[in-house]
């Protein structure tokens, strides 16, 4: 059995899904189901066990020698809050439990973190452990993946296999729930259907004009396509980007938008918060070196490939889930 957390979630719904497809139907799937809003998310798919968060400890221990894999997606990621003992408690301790029984009962265990942990970008966007300690995340979401990071490879004992993955800009289906956290490329999309333009941040440094602001925009069908690669093959443990390793501009992701609806390009540029100018991110890129030279070699989805293929897909006419 695998058991994944954060099943009723983004990443987390949208890998179920990729399971499903290859066949695999002997999940745990991990969540707090109660939102109706997630509830499309994970209603069709096909798992063994419903697991609720708060109960995963107490059912863990009977089943744990049946799990061949464990996938903790799940986690608390509104950038926005500012509670940090909320991200202790469900990013880092929550976490540090799994891991722990994970050693324990010597189960593979592949997590996610996030490129938030590189802060301002000023340290480069490289996965080599001996970086971490250089990194500075700007928000406390960002801190407590950065915290877990620095734990797991502090641990003495670790799981057989492990990787924790830092996420770049993840967008597809099934992240309809996340409102003000979902992608700009569905955001963008719904913008587009109401008001027939799409407004974009203008850019406040001389050297990017506006909307060149740049990040690795990744379609969640290829994160999926990564994690199953790490679960079927013996790759060496460790922390790995999971971008594309190309950034593109948002304005790319615009023009792929409108030509995706068939549309002419309507964009334009409004003022940036003050509130957030000073920490505002206008380049990221992973650095996908270390993912490649573990044999990992499909190509990834660029803007234009992955916003087409998901908005024709999943969200026009109508939002469908995967």
């Amino acid at each position: 059995m695998i058991l994944l957390t954060g099943a009723a979630g983004f990443i987390g719904s949208a890998f179920a899904a990729y399971l499903n497809e290859q066949g695999l139907t002997d999940l745990v799937l991990v969540d707090d189901f109660s939102a109706p809003a997630k509830r499309p998310n994970w209603l069709h798919k096909r798992y063994r066990y419903l697991v609720e968060r708060h109960h995963l400890w107490e059912w863990f221990p009977a089943h744990a020698r049946d799990l061949t894999a464990i996938f903790h997606l799940g986690a608390r990621t509104d950038t926005f809050l500012q509670d940090e003992k909320t991200f202790h408690e469900l990013n880092l301790a929550y976490s540090q439990k799994l891991w722990t029984l994970a050693t324990e009962y010597q189960i593979p265990f592949f997590y996610a973190s996030s490129a938030a942990t590189y802060g301002d970008g000023s340290q480069g966007f490289s996965d080599e452990e001996s970086r971490l300690p250089l990194l500075q995340p700007l928000n406390a979401y960002a801190r407590s993946k950065h915290a877990f990071d620095l734990w797991a490879i502090a641990q003495p004992h670790k799981p057989p296999r492990w990787a924790g993955f830092k996420f770049f800009n993840v967008y597809g289906p099934n992240e309809y729930h996340k409102g003000p956290m979902s992608s700009v490329a569905y955001r963008g999309l719904l913008q587009i259907l109401q008001e027939n333009e799409l407004r974009l941040f203008r850019s406040y440094r001389p050297e990017y004009k506006d909307g060149e602001q740049k990040r690795d925009f990744i379609y969640v069908k290829d994160v999926a396509d990564v994690l199953y690669f790490f679960l079927e093959r013996e790759v060496p443990s460790g922390i790995y980007n999971l971008g594309t390793g190309k950034a593109e501009t948002f304005l790319e992701l615009g023009q792929a938008l409108f030509q995706a609806l068939g549309r002419p390009a309507r964009i334009r540029f409004i003022d940036m918060p003050e509130v957030i100018r000073e920490k505002y991110q206008y380049f990221t890129e992973a650095d996908m070196g270390k993912l490649r030279s573990v044999g990992y070699t499909r190509p990834f989805h660029t803007v234009r490939e992955g916003v087409g293929a998901y908005v024709r897909a999943y969200l026009y006419p109508e939002v469908r889930y995967w």
